[in-house]
């Protein structure tokens, strides 16, 4: 009986772990035997993910939903047998506020990323001017983009709907997604169907009304809660995501090491039919034939040897955030809650960068004498909070929601969540430098991928559906390798 293909996959968060649960599968699937292994440094599964609980609140110090619309997370829930965990926001809190001139302005109805698909309600905003809206309503005559390069979100934005709706609207909106520069964010990795728009339709506001018509249909295969709410998460937190992705794997026999860190890859030198030589901090080796790495680009580097490899991730920059939540006492909260939160754009020049009003988006988090409101800092070109204590970051947060919501009161306890360097920033021409990586890797590197956040997407989906694609191409290359190498056996025999 041959030996099974040993498997390494590098890190145990979402887009680790996804990945091995589609590569057990699609082994299965193709009669391919192998045994996977996941290594993770940390003490702990799930990365960026992890839900905690203290006085009956229920919060998140990373991602905190997803949208309800991307189907590889719903795929993979429905697979995991979590579809009866899934939970929407609360459908009296569907407004959303921006901080304009230190009020808080309704977002216009009609918007879908901070594009309007009705002229109407945006016209009647107060958030922007008369002149500013006007330019906007030129987005419906003015001509189509000719080349074909890659832009700037922010350039592409201020071309069809001016400077005021980017500022106001779309920036505190769409690069609070990547915390990131509007007019450093490669458009086409970002937002690609705002060009196909422009392209297709001549228009955004046309093409984005056309859209909304056609989503306004429920999609098949979407669980009852997606078609009430925008975003989902699950009742106990996203940890039921992880926890189900882990009792998967060990029912498949998948070997789950946590507290192991790698410390190199390298090609394998041995005469032995395993490809790579995985060396871990405490100095043992391990042999795999294949490795998928799902890390952050500055840590893949790091393990890898092959200098072509190392270039597109080393080169690739993230910006440092922070998560601050505030729980309360409701007796003590001074402030009417009627809607999910706001934003704040840059402009504003305030410590943070938005807020969610957590208890009233999502009704499960806290029993109803307790409120609980979620704080994000740092964004590019503004992460002072990365020299400040705990107390110093709380304490400017409070200023800011006294400033702008009214609030004074003293929290029950407080969480500061440092996220160092976690969102990848997806430049002009990023795509183009993934579809180089990916080739040279291929050369140099058989059998090794590097997937995750900072190549194609960096939502919770995105991770998810990575991983699959990731576990798919693996499988195709063992496929390939294999038949190869018995073909080149069978020739040196003859």
């Amino acid at each position: 009986m041959n030996e099974p293909t040993q498997i390494t996959i590098i890190g145990g968060g979402i887009t680790g772990l996804s990945t091995a649960f589609y590569l057990q599968k699609e082994l299965a699937d193709q009669q391919v035997n192998a045994q996977i292994t996941v290594v993770e440094a940390s003490s702990a599964f799930g990365g960026k993910i992890n839900t905690m609980e203290k006085d009956g609140i229920v919060f998140e110090k990373g991602a905190d939903s997803f949208l309800a619309r991307k189907l590889p997370i719903i795929e993979l829930t429905k697979e995991l047998g979590l579809e009866n965990e899934l939970t929407g926001t609360n459908p009296n809190a569907k407004k959303t506020y921006i901080l304009y001139k230190d009020k808080l302005h309704p977002m216009p109805p009609g918007l879908v990323l901070g594009i309007p698909s009705e002229l109407k309600p945006f016209m009647k905003t107060s958030l922007i001017s008369p002149f500013g809206k006007l330019r906007a309503a030129m987005d419906l005559v003015l001509p189509r983009r000719k080349e074909v390069a890659d832009e700037s979100l922010g350039s592409f934005l201020e071309r069809r709907l001016g400077k005021e709706v980017l500022e106001k609207i779309a920036e505190p909106l769409l690069a609070g997604i990547y915390a990131g520069n509007m007019h450093a964010l490669s458009l086409q990795a970002t937002f690609p169907q705002f060009g196909e728009m422009e392209q297709k339709f001549g228009s955004l506001i046309r093409g984005t009304s056309s859209n909304r018509s056609k989503t306004a249909q429920n999609l098949p295969g979407l669980p009852p809660a997606a078609n009430k709410s925008m975003f989902l998460t699950f009742r106990k937190g996203l940890m039921t995501l992880i926890n189900g992705l882990i009792a998967a794997l060990r029912e498949q026999n998948v070997d789950l090491r946590l507290n192991t860190p790698v410390a190199g890859v390298a090609k394998s030198n041995s005469s032995q039919s395993s490809r790579y030589n995985i060396t871990f901090a405490d100095g043992h080796e391990e042999q795999a034939d294949a490795v998928i790495v799902a890390l952050p680009s500055y840590h893949a580097a790091a393990l890898l040897q092959e200098p072509s490899a190392k270039g597109f991730l080393e080169e690739l920059d993230y910006v440092s955030v922070a998560n601050v939540v505030l729980a309360f006492n409701r007796k003590d909260v001074n402030f009417t809650f009627d809607g999910s939160g706001f934003l704040v754009p840059r402009s504003e020049g305030r410590f943070i960068t938005a807020c969610t009003w957590t208890s009233n988006k999502w009704m499960h988090t806290a029993p109803e004498d307790k409120v609980l409101i979620r704080f994000y800092v740092g964004r590019a070109g503004d992460e002072r909070w990365r020299s400040m204590t705990t107390e110093q970051i709380v304490s400017e947060v409070r200023k800011d929601m006294l400033d702008i919501m009214g609030l004074d009161a003293e929290p029950i306890f407080h969480e500061v969540t440092p996220l160092e360097r976690s969102m990848p920033q997806y430049g002009i021409g990023h795509l183009d430098k993934v579809a180089k990586f990916r080739e040279d890797l291929k050369m140099n590197l058989p059998g090794l991928l590097v997937t995750g956040a900072g190549f194609h997407g960096v939502g919770l989906p995105d991770c998810v559906r990575q991983g699959k694609e990731a576990a798919k191409e693996l499988v195709h290359e063992l496929i390939q390798y294999r038949s190869s190498k018995a073909q080149s056996e069978s020739e040196d025999s003859a």
